[in-house]
């Protein structure tokens, strides 16, 4: 058992004789002891006080003395109020190292056949641009968010939906017909998604200066103008001719949503996230449709005079909410409605979160409540992770004007200034070619995901390229590098062929406990990023464990220390640490380099 659960175990047993208290153990939740006070576990025990009669100080002394008496792992205690600090006997400290070391993938809980069935929707990109740094945020979060509930024992299905149809799929459509001449990605030495995004803002640069001419020629307003304008009403039609299957519209789609498709997977791969299922809101939306149609005939939706469909949300707090126009087109939430049938259909799914931005608040708030309504038993609970958005110091991105950062710039960026800082910093000195390439993608791409994964994802974040490629302080690169310089000992001391196992009647000095104990935390530490919908936990944690760690390599020998015993728990404490910090890091899909 962990220090934790062997604590927890121990206040159990003190209740129930004591006070004829039956308590769960796992309901007993021990924290780290605040730094003013002495004690390395802290335990409240306000809960037993009404049992007990007695005032929180009386029953914190008392369940203390218990453990001194029948708990080997405890030494001494004190009380604060309702507060039970507790010092773990030294040596006990060892055992609990031990334990971390004969844990395989120590922190992480596997999933059985009966663990919950998590989704989580991450990526959701449209087929009209190629990703930017928003959707970086946004796929290292799913992903990361992903692999944490992994670690927590649950089963994941990792999805993405992709926007591969609409007003915006035709804008690049119709200004690929109209001024493309025939380009190709293979023509234009572009990756596809890069060549239609080109298109897009094609099309918004002659839209623009449509209205501006009709609106002089006509003496019009602006939005006057814009619905006068015979490009949008290309784009409209073509939308239209599209649901209409038109063979020639649907050919020149499929053709140009593959360009986007190779250019996207080119891009996850480089990003480290993947899915276990992709849908696509082409084939989602009429799934949509039949079931606010299906809603119609039931009451839950209504039919306005001019052929639109909507459902009154007034009585929830909400709105009126549109969900087929006029014409009889889908709109975002019709598309959200199918995609959940079918997922529903594909898989038994316990809970669904979506990852998406915080401009999207309200709409997962009418999400929610319409799948509720039409009888998904889930909608009524599922989970909107809704971060912050990630600006540039130059401010705001725009896809329409071409001013977004695009991810495939971005990330080429980040390597190549990976490359520069490490080569000035004498990191790469000795290293081949092949691995000079290898260690800049892994601190670049590191250095990235890591900057955008410590900040508490609900808060919006100002991302700075050069102040994330440093090798101090809380960055990606300060965490690898102390990871190689670990795996370094480590190497050094297989060599010298000294052991890392046998340390029985060692006492760790004060900044070993401090470090074993930190360790000891990693699993909880998981539990709560977890509960929380939190990759910025795990990826501070991680950061204050390098801290404690490179304080207690600078403070004192390991392969010189002449006490084998000592050495072998300063060489057991490398090697955990390092497993640690690998399986952190992998938590938020960021590699960690074996030298540096």
């Amino acid at each position: 058992m962990s220090i934790d659960q062997i604590i927890a175990q121990g206040v159990a047993n003190a209740v129930k004789e004591l006070y004829g208290v039956e308590t769960q153990a796992d309901q007993i939740v021990p924290q780290t002891t605040r730094k003013e006070f002495e004690g390395n576990l802290t335990v409240v025990v306000f809960p037993w006080v009404k049992a007990a009669r007695k005032s929180p100080e009386q029953v914190g002394n008392e369940i203390g003395q218990w453990l001194v008496d029948n708990e080997p792992a405890v030494d001494r205690f004190n009380v604060v109020k309702g507060f039970l600090n507790l010092v773990i006997e030294p040596t006990f400290w060892c055992s609990v190292l031990h334990h971390i070391e004969d844990t395989k993938d120590f922190g992480i809980t596997q999933a059985t056949d009966q663990s919950p069935l998590v989704m989580v929707e991450y990526s959701s990109p449209n087929t009209n641009k190629p990703l930017h740094l928003g959707h970086v945020r946004n796929n290292l979060l799913g992903f990361s968010l992903a692999e944490i509930l992994k670690a927590c024992g649950n089963r994941v299905v990792k999805t993405n939906i992709v926007n591969d149809r609409g007003i915006h799929i035709c804008k690049s459509m119709l200004a690929w017909q109209k001024w493309g001449d025939g380009i190709t990605p293979e023509k234009a030495g572009k990756k596809g998604d890069h060549l239609i995004g080109d298109f897009y803002v094609l099309f918004d640069k002659h839209f623009k200066q449509e209205v501006k001419e009709i609106m002089e020629r006509e003496g019009i307003s602006e939005d006057d103008a814009k619905q006068k304008s015979p490009l949008m009403a290309e784009a409209r039609e073509m939308l239209r001719r599209w649901e209409e299957k038109d063979p020639e519209v649907r050919s020149l789609w499929e053709m140009m949503n593959s360009w986007v498709y190779d250019g996207f997977g080119d891009t996850y791969k480089r990003l480290g996230v993947d899915f276990d299922k992709i849908y696509y809101e082409s084939e989602t939306y009429l799934e949509g449709k039949e079931k606010v149609l299906e809603g119609l005939d039931k009451g839950i939706m209504t039919r306005d005079a001019d052929g639109s469909v909507w459902a009154d949300l007034t009585d929830a707090g909400l709105d009126r909410k549109l969900l087929l126009r006029s014409d009889g087109t889908s709109v975002y939430m019709t598309q959200d409605i199918g995609t959940a049938k079918l997922r529903f259909q594909d898989y038994p799914i316990d809970k669904m979160i979506y990852v998406v931005g915080n401009e999207q608040n309200y709409h997962f708030q009418v999400l929610s409540l319409l799948l509720d309504r039409l009888g998904f038993k889930w909608g009524k609970d599922l989970v909107h992770f809704s971060y912050g958005m990630v600006e540039l110091p130059e401010g705001k991105m725009k896809s329409r004007e071409g001013t977004v950062v695009d991810a495939d710039d971005l990330m080429e960026e980040m390597v190549n200034g990976a490359r520069e800082v490490s080569r000035e910093l004498g990191k790469l000195d000795g290293l081949t070619e092949a691995e000079t390439e290898e260690i800049s993608e892994i601190v670049g791409l590191g250095a990235l995901k890591y900057f955008l994964l410590k900040v508490d994802p609900r808060k919006n974040m100002l991302f700075n390229p050069k102040e994330s490629i440093d090798f101090n302080g809380n960055t990606g690169p300060f965490i690898q590098y102390t990871y190689a310089r670990i795996r370094s000992v480590l190497r050094k001391a297989a060599e010298m062929h000294l052991e890392t196992k046998d340390y029985p009647a060692v006492v760790p000095n004060e900044k070993e406990i401090a470090l074993i104990q930190t360790l000891a935390d990693f699993p909880a530490t998981v539990q709560e990023a977890g509960r929380t919908y939190s990759p910025a936990i795990i990826a501070n944690y991680v950061y204050e464990l390098v801290k404690q760690y490179n304080q207690f390599y600078h403070d004192y020998s390991i392969l010189k220390e002449e006490d084998a015993a000592v050495r072998s728990l300063r060489l057991a404490l490398c090697d955990a640490t390092s497993r640690v910090v690998a399986t952190g890091m992998g938590l938020l899909g960021i590699r960690v380099p074996e030298r540096m």
